[in-house]
């Protein structure tokens, strides 16, 4: 019977249990992960499960890492993440939480584009730390991605984008533009060239996070076919209405989450 055990397949007896299992591959595991949920229970395997099996406290070799991150993930869709582009422009609240979530599910493929760099007052929602202050957001974001995932392809595009220099985005080659501006005029023209040049790329907007409204009025919206929009459409940020983490990172988790569903499920 075939079983994969940290993503490797094996071959093992019809009828083998997880226990036996773990007692042959790896007795001192603490954890054990079956088709990515964990248990603690004993099961009979079936043909073509998945078994992650980790040791609490103890560093896996680098060949082994990938497979171990990816263990909580519903099983066999790992490929199609891996086979992902998306190209994430601009790196502020939305878009630097949008890149550490694709990371850490491990999208393959990301074009990280932004032109500015990291001020004090970006720590009160984006993905950065006190000693990034200074440093251009690209290299920042690169940086802190290779420390969770070190799998993902990362190009860096330092850039800032205008109306005659949008033509570098055809050139980029994804799957999905994730547009992360905080200029709603910026945030106009780049949707429409999208929408006008590349016909065949989904595109992924923003409007209405800030504030600490209700959480649940942040939505995601289909306008059209390959556009969606994810926000309340309403709250944008303006005096006496700032942006604040957690709003704005459910709207980021929101884009985040509906490039999951488009790399899983659209047809290439």
């Amino acid at each position: 019977m075939k079983i994969y055990i940290n993503e490797i397949e094996n071959e093992v007896e019809n009828g083998m249990n997880l226990f036996k299992l773990r007692q042959e591959k790896s007795d001192k595991s603490d954890v054990m992960v079956l088709n990515g949920f964990p248990v603690k229970q004993d099961c009979i395997l079936k043909e073509n499960d998945r078994v992650t099996l980790i040791q609490k406290g103890v560093m896996p070799k680098i060949e082994e890492l990938e497979s171990l991150m990816i263990a909580r993930h519903t099983p066999r869709i790992h490929e199609k993440l891996k086979r992902g582009s998306v190209a994430i422009l601009g790196l502020g609240g939305l878009g630097s939480n949008i890149a550490i979530s694709l990371a850490r599910i491990g999208v393959g493929k990301l074009i990280l584009m932004d032109y500015d760099v990291v001020e004090p007052s970006n720590l009160n929602r984006q993905q950065y730390m006190i000693e990034d202050i200074g440093r251009l957001k690209t290299e920042a974001i690169k940086s802190n991605i290779e420390k969770i995932n070190p799998f993902i392809e990362i190009e860096i595009v330092d850039v800032f984008l205008r109306e005659d220099n949008l033509d570098i985005l055809e050139d980029l080659g994804v799957d999905i533009v994730v547009e992360a501006f905080d200029d709603p005029v910026s945030k106009a023209k780049l949707s429409n060239y999208v929408l006008k040049k590349m016909s065949g790329t989904y595109l992924i907007t923003s409007s209405g996070m800030a504030g600490y409204s209700d959480s649940n009025t942040i939505k995601t919206r289909k306008v059209k076919d390959r556009f969606y929009i994810c926000g309340d459409l309403v709250n944008e940020a303006r005096q006496g209405e700032g942006l604040m983490a957690p709003r704005v990172a459910i709207c980021a988790n929101h884009m985040a989450n509906l490039t999951t569903q488009i790399l899983i499920n659209a047809e290439k």
